[in-house]
């Protein structure tokens, strides 16, 4: 077996890779780069599952980052069980061919009591007061206190909300590089999220992402000559691209105009009630799957959807059948955004009745995706006091409210989710052996069959 090592450079694509990414850049020439055609919807959690098990949604069940699970009647997002993953896993169909393969899942989704041998995801600690503090779980339980002990604490505030940047990916590399050294498993995957954040917040084509560039290239170059010193096979691949985008397409909000959508008052502000809805979308970058209650009406809803400024497509069941995501977990049906806009998940008519979660970063009570928890709100008056005493706060063990979060989706200038029209805006795999990648037609299917060539082959 050849020890293999996957880094996951999220948001990386053709166009992205040059003067500013010359680690990267290196291991194309040496090696071999291909256009990689991804899955619907392009966003991290359906992408993954699809690396890991070779699967489309339809096979594997995740139909996007979270959906509505009808038993219970709510919307979870990010949750973490990898039971959730329908099919075989990478891991589990090395073990089968060699019984001492060994594999370290460091921050891919869906890391929480997987059959990898080692594992390493965020899981903030969340106190009866309200009090969230950064943590991480691992497996075995005692690799935390190991990673704590040599690399301090996770940051977690660095890893997603208004203060992401390239702290959390160089901690997820150190993270890594220890286990890698220490554990030595046979297939390492890795986690790299910093471009993700700026793309988003800026846009692709603004100047300031050559930096972000940089910053992570100077992470995979550290990495990927460490484990090539040591004979280890290097893969570098992406989920998706990251376009531009000028405003986001308010779903929720229609459906709530034409009375589709209830939502229930708590002390003056209104939660979603999707149990109660004819229907409602999950809203998740360019791709929204909207529930119907009655199947009746999901031709009129279709109709009336296509129509909606903003929208591109809208899939039924025989469309999402063509694409991989006829699976009990889709919405009856999903809309798809055009390329220059996205779905917020709002579903309130008043910013002033929005819920209290709506203006802080938290990702599991939203019933959708929110990218503008990337950014602080600039129109509160003296940012800098606000927050340091809700921090204050924090630390005298009082309850806070870290509401910081604008309500303005403007400020969103990148989104993804949705196929991509030119093969140079999607995302690449690269290899360090040339020989180990066909040359044209690769598909998000294929990379567990890849990855498994690179360690057997």
């Amino acid at each position: 077996m050849h020890r293999t090592v996957v880094l996951n450079v999220v948001g990386l694509t053709g166009e992205l890779l040059g003067d500013a990414t010359p680690n990267l850049k290196r291991l194309a020439q040496d090696g071999t780069m291909r256009p990689l055609q991804t899955v619907l919807p392009a966003v991290t959690c359906t992408v993954q599952s699809t690396f890991t098990t070779g699967l489309l949604p339809s096979g594997h069940g995740c139909v996007a980052n979270g959906w509505y699970f009808r038993d219970i009647a709510e919307v979870n997002l990010w949750r973490q069980a990898n039971q959730l993953v329908a099919g075989e896993k990478i891991w589990e169909a090395a073990r089968r061919r060699d019984p001492t393969f060994t594999c370290a899942k460091l921050f891919w989704w869906y890391n929480m009591y997987s059959s990898a041998d080692y594992a390493v995801t965020p899981r903030p600690i969340y106190w009866a007061d309200g009090l969230k503090l950064p943590d991480i779980y691992t497996e075995p339980a005692s690799l935390r206190d190991e990673l704590v002990f040599r690399l301090g604490e996770f940051p977690l505030f660095n890893f997603w909300g208004p203060n992401a940047d390239i702290r959390s990916t160089e901690w997820i590399a150190r993270c890594a590089r220890h286990v890698y050294d220490t554990r030595r498993p046979t297939l390492t995957l890795v986690y790299l999220p910093h471009l993700d954040y700026n793309l988003q917040r800026l846009g692709p084509d603004h100047p300031g992402i050559k930096d972000d560039l940089r910053a992570v290239d100077a992470v995979c170059g550290e990495l990927i000559d460490h484990v090539r010193k040591d004979g280890a096979r290097v893969i570098v691949l992406s989920e998706y691209g990251i376009t531009r985008v000028t405003g986001a397409v308010h779903i929720n909000r229609v459906l709530r105009e034409q009375g589709l959508l209830r939502v229930r008052v708590e002390r003056g502000l209104e939660k979603l009630d999707p149990g109660a809805s004819e229907a409602f979308a999950v809203a998740d970058h360019q791709v929204a799957h909207v529930y119907v209650r009655r199947p009746e009406r999901v031709a009129e809803l279709k109709a009336m959807l296509e129509k909606l400024h903003g929208v591109d497509s809208v899939l039924d069941a025989e469309g999402k059948r063509v694409v991989g995501l006829d699976h009990p977990r889709s919405g009856e049906l999903v809309a798809i955004s055009r390329e220059d806009r996205w779905f917020s998940y709002y579903y309130w008519l008043d910013d002033d009745r929005a819920p209290e979660f709506a203006r802080t970063v938290d990702i599991h009570r939203k019933p959708g995706y929110d990218p503008v928890e990337l950014f602080a709100d600039p129109a509160l008056i003296g940012l800098p006091a606000h927050v340091a005493w809700r921090l204050l706060k924090k630390k005298l063990g009082f309850r806070y409210l870290m509401d910081v979060i604008p309500l303005d989706t403007s400020l969103v200038k990148g989104s993804h989710g949705r196929l991509h029209e030119r093969a140079e805006q999607g995302p690449v795999i690269l290899s360090s052996d040339p020989t180990l990648l066909p040359e044209e037609g690769l598909a998000a299917t294929d990379v567990s069959r890849l990855v498994l060539e690179h360690i057997f082959g």
